[in-house]
């Protein structure tokens, strides 16, 4: 079994949920997080498109605390870009499927797309009827 954790950005949620359920893995873990990666949490319209295209103009007239901090040689504070988080556990033979459907829907190919990290899951167990393994995964 593995567990395949995607961070997305918040409008591809829908269409990412649905690509799993078409993948035949509607489970999944949902959370709302916040974080920030190359883009050192610059959020303009090309890193968040929930961002209005006048953000980027407005900062340029009413500086805001990292802008400005950029602009003078400060230590610039940290911003942080709300995404959602996505938890699945998947028999092995299922990882490459998952990953593919996640992708396809998620890569703009602008900064802030996301991640997709697969690791090892050791045993499950379903607290209902005590199965474990890929019995209490599926």
């Amino acid at each position: 079994m593995k567990e395949i954790t995607a961070i997305i950005r918040r409008d591809k949620l829908p269409e990412t949920k649905k690509a799993l359920e078409e993948a035949g893995y509607p489970s999944v873990t949902i959370q709302s997080v916040e974080g920030r990666g190359k883009q050192r949490g610059e959020i303009c319209s090309e890193t968040d498109p929930e961002m209005p295209e006048s953000f980027c103009a407005a900062v340029k007239l009413r500086p805001t605390p990292a802008s400005y901090a950029l602009e003078h040689a400060l230590p610039k504070v940290a911003l942080y870009v709300p995404k959602r988080l996505l938890t699945i556990i998947v028999p092995d033979e299922k990882v490459m499927d998952i990953v593919t459907s996640i992708i396809r829907v998620n890569q703009t190919g602008r900064r802030g797309d996301g991640k997709v990290f697969v690791c090892p899951v050791e045993d499950s167990v379903r607290i209902r009827t005590g199965e474990r393994g890929d019995e209490a995964v599926c």
